[in-house]
């Protein structure tokens, strides 16, 4: 599952996702961090942003969708996290791809969903998270 010992900043996310307590994000964002939609196409840029985005999907990924990571692999200050889920019966899969600085602060949060419908079934879902259904 992983090619080296697990970065702190990977740990505290998978604390956040697996304990869906959303107050470990407050110190986890950097002040200038960006967040890459996989619907989006103009990246979310500040800590707002990012916080409301990753927010949203741990809320959307709860507890009854079997979200769970299946892959992790590291790189200085990087890392990239596989993750599976199921929406309404349709399967999603999907990575995050994770930056942080010195302070192991996330910078960039990069997420990509596949399939198609995997997304479609995310898409009215993070919206309604975010306020913008």
């Amino acid at each position: 599952m992983t090619n080296t010992e697990r970065p702190v900043v990977v740990e505290r996310w998978h604390r956040v996702t697996e304990t869906k307590d959303l107050t470990e994000l407050e110190t986890l964002i950097a002040d200038d961090a960006v967040f890459r939609s996989p619907v989006v196409f103009t990246p979310q840029e500040g800590k707002a942003a990012t916080l409301a985005y990753l927010r949203a999907a741990v809320t959307v990924f709860g507890d009854d969708t079997g979200f769970h990571f299946v892959g992790e692999w590291y790189a200085p200050n990087s890392a990239v996290l596989e993750f599976v889920a199921e929406l309404d019966g349709v399967h999603v899969n999907g990575v995050d791809m994770i930056e942080w600085d010195e302070q192991d602060r996330i910078t960039r949060f990069t997420v990509m969903v596949r399939p198609i419908k995997g997304l479609q079934a995310l898409i009215p879902r993070m919206a309604a998270q975010l306020g913008q259904a």
